[in-house]
């Protein structure tokens, strides 16, 4: 992944409420929700959540399957955890050595 991609990633996360949205996707597990339902439980007009979805779904973290009438969304969690995976990989890469790392007690790989 390159810093680009990283970077509209996060920004579409950064609004709160996409954030709910792709946290209530990721609850959900590969199941994903229909459109309705995360309109229940985030609370937002029909509009606005097909605004964020647009978002979440442009960037690749959601994806969407039409099953009938019923718009299905689903986290796409290779992206997931591709991004996940682009911010720790290199976890104190640059470190010098140190009795503790700022990884914790696991330390770096």
């Amino acid at each position: 992944m390159d810093i680009l991609t990283a970077s509209s990633r996060l920004v579409a996360l950064g609004n709160p409420t996409r954030l709910a949205i792709y946290r209530a996707l990721v609850r959900a597990g590969g199941a994903g929700a229909p459109v309705g339902r995360l309109q229940e439980l985030i609370g937002i007009p029909a509009s606005t959540l097909s605004h964020h979805l647009a978002k979440l779904c442009g960037c690749g973290l959601v994806a969407q399957t039409r099953e009938g009438t019923v718009l299905r969304c689903r986290a796409n969690y290779p992206v997931m955890n591709e991004l996940v995976g682009y911010l720790v990989d290199e976890c104190c890469a640059d470190a010098k050595a140190e009795p503790v790392s700022a990884c914790g007690d696991a330390g770096c790989a």
